[in-house]
């Protein structure tokens, strides 16, 4: 019975990850590279997704309720898990542990960056805006810890694709998993391209 228990809640953890938080992290990404097109261009793309009907509902059925379980559950898997690169140094194993390590950096990235703009939003009434954005990423500290906490972000998201399709059954076969770690990789870079390009074009 505990088994099928940790069968299941694994399984949620896997599919959450991908629908619906790495659907909204794609959506993200690419509202806000509209500053690369300047103010007016990304002010125009954020005031369209807070005007969305139902936000409220939208936010926290398809975003902070899934996020808050693939937190808890991946810290319990992060801290309980045996990783063993010190003594079987291969690929998928430095992936292991990275997918570890990134998950509770973007933990905390996002558990700030939240409090930075949409708390602020919602509780002192502060404009999410190209102005907003522009005055944290002025900071050296905040644009390094903006960056740190994309990418792991972006390679948490892309790392765990491939778990995801083993987990799925989608990549059975050695040579499968191999090309799909070239995909989710090429995922990665052309994801981060995008990440990085948005934070320069606020600053």
């Amino acid at each position: 019975m505990a088994g099928s228990r940790e069968f299941f809640y694994r399984r949620l953890h896997s599919l959450l990850g991908v629908i619906p938080i790495g659907i909204f992290l794609l959506q993200h990404l690419t509202v806000n590279h509209f500053a690369t097109g300047g103010e007016s261009s990304f002010n125009k793309a954020a005031d369209f997704m807070a005007n969305l009907p139902f936000r409220y509902v939208l936010e926290i059925v398809i975003i902070f309720l899934p996020i808050l379980y693939h937190a808890i559950y991946g810290l319990y898997i992060a801290f309980t898990a045996k990783n063993n690169v010190s003594k079987f140094s291969f690929f998928r194993n430095w992936m292991f542990l990275l997918q570890r390590i990134t998950g509770v950096i973007t933990l905390i990235f996002i558990a700030w960056h939240v409090w930075e703009t949409r708390l602020a939003n919602a509780v002192y009434g502060t404009d999410v805006n190209f102005q907003m954005m522009h005055d944290i990423l002025s900071s050296p500290f905040m644009f390094g810890f903006y960056l740190v906490g994309i990418i792991s972000a972006i390679f948490h998201f892309s790392n765990g694709l491939w778990s995801f399709m083993v987990t799925w059954g989608i990549t059975i076969s050695p040579r499968s998993q191999v090309i799909s770690t070239y995909v989710t990789m090429i995922i990665f870079l052309a994801l981060s391209i995008v990440g990085v390009q948005t934070l320069f074009a606020f600053i």
